[in-house]
């Protein structure tokens, strides 16, 4: 592995991995993907045997094994922001112990290239950029991985749009991946979740700022139309009674949504809730990534061109543990109940119990930590096995 090419700890840099070409068949040059790389040195902590699978690496980077953490729609490589519990020091991937590394995805707006990087011509990419497969956003990574002189993974870990992609590690690339844990995720997209994406993305076309996708540089962005998308989205993403629980038919404080004419600024306090989530996602996210990567998603599926989903899921070779969220309205539990029905080296199956809905993956810290701990010490077992 070529070390000299990481970040330093808790920071990024850009691994320029050359031309791609998609699965449909464009090609996308220059291609760079934001890394970010969490380490930490170890000092032999007594208590640390206690929740800690095998014994400690020592202190040597080159000796400690790789976790590629695989993020969602909307995160990015910075996964001790959005995962905060579960990657770190002394936590369930621990950075004592692991070298962590999360890239920004193919396509993202976060470093990495995608619709609002510089075309070859020196104008944003834009309507030019091209669709994206789940399948594109590994082939980067794999090559990202080549860059790094990384020939395997101790572990390929990702939730809800990083699931997808963790799914299809399996079944690309099965000699670089130990052991994988798929989180929230389906084998494909199932016709609910395609209509529920696009009309998200339709939202986003429908803004007058979209300007066929070419609205960089014009200085108008079409935000509104993200933020409607993103209403939608965070219903999808939070379980319906959590949402009554918390807001039921209250009105947002000062305002009357039950006066004798209708009026956008006298809400629900749901609404402003929702609102408050598409405010902050118009401040840091990129329309055109967010168009990109939800149509990836509508793309998702593992039996394309693999003779069907349960008979791709059936050759995948590489130990896999899979996780669902028993009120997920997104990727409903169902999904990951076929999953481990089908898969070919099926590991387990774990329920994370909340109202939360899919989001509770990045909710319930203590289940999800306890998820992490029990699948890392099924890969330290199956990396102790003698090779047969």
């Amino acid at each position: 592995m070529h070390y000299d090419l990481l970040p330093a700890t808790g920071g990024y840099t850009d691994i320029a991995i050359g031309d791609l070409v998609t699965e449909a068949g464009v090609t996308i040059p220059e291609v760079s993907l934001r890394l970010h790389a969490f380490y930490t040195a170890t000092e032999g902590d007594a208590d640390y045997a206690e929740f800690s699978a095998g014994p400690l690496p020592g202190t040597d980077l080159r000796q400690r094994p790789i976790i590629l953490v695989e993020h969602a729609l909307t995160g990015n490589g910075n996964v001790v922001d959005w995962w905060e519990d579960m990657v770190g020091e002394g936590k369930p991937i621990d950075t004592n112990r692991y070298l962590v590394l999360c890239a920004n995805v193919l396509g993202g707006c976060d470093g990495s290239t995608g619709p609002s990087s510089p075309h070859p011509d020196g104008k944003a990419w834009g309507s030019r950029f091209p669709g994206l497969s789940i399948r594109d956003m590994v082939t980067a990574e794999k090559k990202m991985l080549e860059v790094l002189g990384i020939t395997q993974v101790h572990a390929i870990i990702g939730a809800s749009m990083g699931g997808a992609r963790t799914l299809e590690w399996t079944l690309m690339y099965p000699d670089t991946v130990l052991a994988a844990l798929p989180i929230a995720v389906s084998a494909r997209a199932s016709a609910w979740q395609i209509g529920i994406q696009s009309t998200q993305i339709r939202f986003i076309e429908a803004d007058p700022h979209w300007q066929g996708g070419d609205y960089y540089g014009t200085g108008l962005t079409p935000s509104e139309g993200m933020g409607q998308a993103r209403r939608i989205a965070h219903l999808t993403y939070r379980g319906e009674l959590e949402i009554d629980e918390r807001f039921g038919t209250d009105p947002q404080v000062g305002e009357n949504p039950l006066g004798p004419y209708r009026s956008p600024d006298q809400r629900f306090a749901v609404e402003s809730y929702l609102d408050l989530h598409a405010e902050r996602l118009k401040k840091r996210f990129d329309p055109g990534t967010y168009a990109v990567l939800t149509d990836a998603l509508n793309r998702h599926d593992v039996g394309r061109g693999r003779n069907g989903m349960n008979a791709a899921l059936g050759s995948s070779q590489v130990p896999t543990m899979v996780v669902g969220v028993d009120t997920d309205i997104l990727y409903p539990l169902h999904q990951q109940e076929h999953l481990s029905r089908n898969l070919g080296d099926f590991i387990g199956l774990s329920k994370i119990t909340s109202p939360t809905g899919h989001d509770g993956f990045l909710i319930e810290s203590r289940q999800m930590g306890q998820i992490l701990v029990k699948f890392l010490g099924k890969v330290e077992q199956l990396s102790a096995k003698p090779v047969e």
